[in-house]
């Protein structure tokens, strides 16, 4: 497969040209997903003149079966728990606080190392664009987005610069819209699509947070 990026850069702009509607509006707020969605997100929001903020996740795992989601909680308080699969893992309402407070523990420590003394920004009744590096199966995504949805936004935008084909499908109405930049026949994974594909340091996080 050919690349497609030079780095996450380079993928910002690509991804910011493609939302230019968005571009100027004083309700927009842009999300990235920490970490390596965080310089693409930087260059959407500048090139949107729009607020950039993070959106942390932490994946709500079943107790022996962590690979198995039971919902998840992002930054804000949004919290989302799949009823199906709460009742079918047969967790006492004890257990799952428990579970819900060994990540939220978690999700604090990392919120702060990255935002600091920074305020998050205001979503409810926002409209929000969650950025990412791309989507491979969308899993993560969604239950980041239905996380979110508690947080009640006016609308949500699931931002990429590549995903597989049938991904807006996997997304589904968990976001109101989804926009993305290529779509590769030959997807063979985001990683692949990008010439420099380096980790995203904690410290570059919070350099680009600081600098929005």
């Amino acid at each position: 497969m050919t690349t497609l990026f030079e780095d996450r850069v380079d993928a910002g702009r690509v991804l910011a040209s493609h939302l230019q509607a968005y571009a100027g509006r004083d309700d927009v707020v842009v999300l990235a997903l920490a970490r390596g969605g965080v310089p693409v997100a930087w260059e959407v929001a500048r090139a949107l003149i729009a607020e950039l903020d993070l959106l942390v996740v932490r994946k709500l795992g079943l107790p022996g079966r962590p690979d198995l989601a039971l919902g998840a909680i992002a930054s804000g308080g949004a919290r989302y728990i799949d009823p199906k699969v709460l009742v079918a893992s047969g967790l006492s309402p004890q257990q799952l606080e428990e579970i819900v407070e060994t990540q939220s523990r978690e999700l604090a420590r990392i919120d702060a190392l990255y935002r600091g003394t920074r305020k998050a920004v205001r979503i409810e009744g926002c409209t929000v664009i969650v950025v990412d590096d791309g989507v491979a199966t969308g899993a993560s995504m969604c239950a980041a987005l239905m996380a979110l949805r508690e947080a009640k936004p006016a609308w949500i935008v699931v931002a990429v610069p590549v995903a597989p084909p049938g991904a807006q499908e996997w997304i589904g109405t968990a976001a109101d819209e989804f926009v993305c930049a290529v779509s590769p026949p030959d997807f063979r994974g985001v990683g692949s699509c990008y010439r420099d594909f380096a980790p995203v340091g904690d410290e570059k996080v919070r350099t680009l947070l600081a600098a929005s």
